[in-house]
């Protein structure tokens, strides 16, 4: 008994049944004797851990995975202790993925099976409890478990290291754990408590808080400090067999269960089952194990799923029936920078089923973009940093794909010096420094190549939206016929269009270049598994053989048969094989000859992408060690259940090329080559060159009655063409100002409210781009700034009133007199 008032089970039942912050304090104060100032010791035994915990991660969900991802090292840490291995020892698994696969073996296949992989979920719970305004979170996991008297050197420890030897874990300094305290409401209350998974000893259980500093503390303490809680000097604790502590379809026996009071989550977080959900889903992208996600029916009676499995949102992309999903292709990366890395990316429909092009957008936002990354870097499967859509159209220049392509970077077999440069401590979020640039930077050159599969997907849905109009080109003509070529304006152009005189030719080349191309292919047939597969050079004397400038990259490409997602399907995926056959060094001045690498990444990086319409491409470049006249014998195998397929050729190093300086030619005066416009209207209008909303919709522009215009970019160092929109109220509304309006004068505005929109985008775009602007606000749910493009900013400007002011007082009456004539 405590103080003759409250056993130990009991005190524990009163602190777990506080639904929330306000509820634990209550208790708190009624059982002084209890709580007293004696009882409380500084987390980490020292008084200046509030800069640690304080210094973790600076979002509320990113702070809860890290419980999570406790939660799943506990797990294989048991069956590791189960199985008769020490964790610590050599005979451990070396890796997650190892160890998932040798004590979960054949019964993790059957995880794509609902039943079985909600079952495994029940083994780590996130539960939510309280008032749904001041929410509580539970996490349990039917893992390793900590006996009482080693609490103080696990779960209450900082930067001790207790994970450090265990290669099949993802925590190693136990300081991820206390960045969701911060989080905790204001006094940062959190329950532990623990029974080892053997089922000795007793169960234990403390309570973590914010010190409270009394007035004599404010004066001689800058900071406070985080404290736990012990009674007569020991971790309080009682013997069970079982407890009912609310969790879903379990009774908590052995494990850990962890409770954060009035947790702060950002808004938009309605219920467990369903937002927290997805969140997770995104930060855990490919977890080691399964995990439930539960809510309560007494927090929300009206909601029918009050529980549900995750498993990662890579599933459930890649899964066949993912509505959403329009194509999903990789590519492996091999070289000096990095090392190993698998780059996967996602491009989303435009439309789905039932749902229109604006309602299919905002649902994929909310299911796969619920934290605003674009770009997610993960490791071990957990994301440690991300970009945003702003690396999609300021670095790959794909601004119709923004909000319809999510791009995963596993960054697992990475080498260690260049990815703890890479990720803050925190595990959130990326460092801001030289490597993440490098890292951007190469990500950006590879993935916006000319044949890659993502610059073909925005040449498609570009192409459909930018098809030349008679009327728009001649109307253009009568605009830009008044501009005076010696202006300043012209020169702000000049800047960043580089005008050029020779748009009619460059338009008639681009038509004969179209009409090559009109020539229809055999459409591709693939199959499940591969039936074929032939390297696509020419032979010479029987041997098949490639010449590599020193210095510069070769791509080669295989022939095959086989689907696209062959490398990256979830069931029966395949692999390329490539390796090294023999090598012939070139060294100038004599001696031994290097010994013959074991690897072929020893003498080159090589990239390679998924299959695409049966093209596997494969990129080879020597490295700096390689001389002129070196060779290396190469094989490349494709694998398959029916026997696998091989293809060997040679490569040798050649001198560097000369690249031959181009002769600028003299181009004959025509008219300007200013970025085109097209009108926009509500409906499709027939036979005519215009566009419907709709059309625009389905290819990543949205516009409805309150969009003006909306200019089309190139990333950002290029405006490509700006739409107009010709059914918006600023418009209709300023029709209203011509009363009997014959059909003359309603082209005079017509042509006023384009020549106007056009112009103002134009030069607003232009000076912006010129000035170096980067454009943010603040993000809708989140108490952060993200950026925003050219494009979408300039469309917000129109949509609020700048353009009703163009129109009524910009005065464009000069530019007019020719039009209306």
């Amino acid at each position: 008994m405590l103080g003759n008032k409250v056993s130990n089970q009991k005190l524990f039942q009163l602190i777990f049944d506080s639904g929330d912050e306000a509820e634990l304090q209550g208790v708190i104060d009624l059982h002084p004797d209890v709580f007293k100032q004696e009882n409380w010791h500084a987390l980490g035994g020292d008084r200046n851990n509030f800069s640690v915990v304080k210094n973790q991660q600076s979002n509320p969900i990113a702070a809860l995975i890290e419980k999570i991802t406790n939660s799943i090292d506990a797990t294989l840490t048991r069956k590791c202790l189960e199985a008769g291995i020490i964790p610590e020892s050599s005979e451990a698994p070396r890796s997650i993925n190892e160890a998932v696969d040798r004590f979960f073996g054949s019964e993790k296949e059957d995880w794509a099976i609902d039943k079985f992989r909600r079952e495994q979920a029940k083994n780590i719970q996130v539960v939510a409890d309280g008032p749904t305004k001041s929410t509580s979170v539970i996490i349990y996991d039917n893992g390793e478990g900590q006996h009482p008297e080693k609490f103080e050197e696990t779960f209450l420890s900082l930067m001790k290291g207790n994970k450090t030897k265990i290669h099949f874990v993802q925590g190693k300094y136990n300081m991820g754990g206390s960045g969701a305290l911060v989080f905790c409401g204001k006094k940062r209350y959190q329950l532990i408590a623990s029974k080892k998974y053997d089922n000795s000893g007793k169960f234990g259980f403390t309570l973590v808080r914010e010190h409270p500093l009394s007035m004599e503390e404010q004066k001689t303490n800058r900071e406070t400090w985080y404290e736990y809680l012990k009674i007569d000097g020991e971790i309080p604790s009682f013997e069970i067999d079982e407890l009912n502590l609310g969790l879903f379809e379990r009774k908590f026996t052995t494990g850990s269960i962890l409770k954060l009071y009035s947790y702060q989550f950002p808004s938009g977080y309605s219920g467990f089952a369903q937002e927290l959900n997805q969140s997770i889903n995104e930060y855990l992208f490919k977890p080691a194990l399964p995990i439930y996600t539960v809510d309560k029916a007494s927090r929300y009676p009206n909601n029918k799923v009050l529980s549900l499995d995750l498993f990662g949102l890579q599933r459930r992309l890649e899964k066949s029936d993912n509505e959403y999903v329009d194509d999903f292709f990789s590519w492996e990366f091999n070289n000096d920078l990095f090392g190993k890395s698998k780059v996967t990316a996602y491009v989303f429909k435009s439309k789905v089923k039932d749902q229109d092009a604006k309602s299919t957008k905002k649902n994929i936002a909310r299911r796969f973009f619920k934290n605003n990354m674009s770009v997610i870097f993960s490791l071990n499967g957990q994301a440690h940093g991300y970009f945003t859509s702003e690396f999609i159209t300021r670095s790959l220049k794909l601004n119709l794909l923004k909000s319809h392509l999510l791009i995963h970077v596993d960054c697992t077999e990475m080498n260690y010096d260049f990815r703890k440069e890479l990720f803050m401590a925190s595990r959130d979020r990326l460092k801001d420094g030289e490597t993440t640039r490098s890292l951007r930077q190469f990500l950006a050159k590879e993935l916006s190549k000319k044949d890659s599969a993502l610059v073909e997907i925005e040449k498609k849905r570009k192409d459909f939206i930018t098809s030349d109009s008679g009327d728009a080109k001649e109307l253009l003509k009568s605009f830009t016929k008044n501009l005076p070529l010696d202006s300043d304006l012209m020169k702000l152009l000049n800047q960043t269009f580089k005008l050029e005189l020779a748009g009619d030719k460059k338009t008639k080349k681009n038509n004969q270049k179209k009409k090559r191309q009109g020539k229809e292919k055999e459409s591709f047939r693939p199959e499940r598994f591969p039936t074929r597969m032939n390297l696509t050079i020419a032979e010479k004397n029987g041997i098949k053989a490639v010449s590599i400038p020193r210095g510069e990259e070769r791509t080669i490409t295989f022939d095959t048969d086989v689907e696209n997602h062959y490398f990256d399907r979830v069931e029966e995926p395949g692999e390329l094989k490539i390796a090294l056959v023999s090598y012939t060094s070139n060294e100038e001045g004599g001696g031994d000859h290097p010994p013959v690498p074991a690897k072929i990444e020893e003498l080159f990086n090589i990239n390679r992408s998924s299959p695409k319409e049966g093209k596997i491409r494969v990129s080879i470049h020597p490295k700096q060690m390689m001389n002129v006249g070196d060779d290396a014998e190469i094989k490349v195998t494709l694998t398959a259940p029916g026997g696998d397929f091989e293809e060997l050729f040679w490569t040798k190093i050649t001198a560097p090329q000369q690249k031959k300086e181009k002769v600028p030619k003299e181009e004959p005066e025509e008219p300007l080559g200013l970025p085109e416009f097209t009108l926009v209207f509500k409906e499709k209008k027939e036979g005519q060159d215009h566009l419907s909303w709709d059309e625009l919709e389905e290819q990543g522009i949205s516009m409805d009655w309150n969009t003006v215009m909306y200019p089309l970019g190139k990333g950002e160092s290029e405006l490509e063409r700006i739409f107009i929109n010709i059914d918006s109220s600023v418009f209709q509304n300023f029709l209203k100002g011509y009363r009997n309006k014959s059909e003359e004068q309603y082209k005079v505005a017509e042509n006023k409210y384009i020549s106007s929109v056009y112009f103002h985008a134009l030069f607003l775009y232009t000076i912006s781009m010129n000035r170096g602007y980067v454009v943010s606000r603040k993000a809708e749910e989140r108490n952060e700034t993200e950026p925003v493009d050219l494009g979408e900013y300039l469309r917000d400007i129109f949509d609020n009133y700048y353009s009703t002011f163009l129109l009524n007082y910009g005065g464009m009456e000069e530019m007019m007199v020719g039009l209306a004539d």
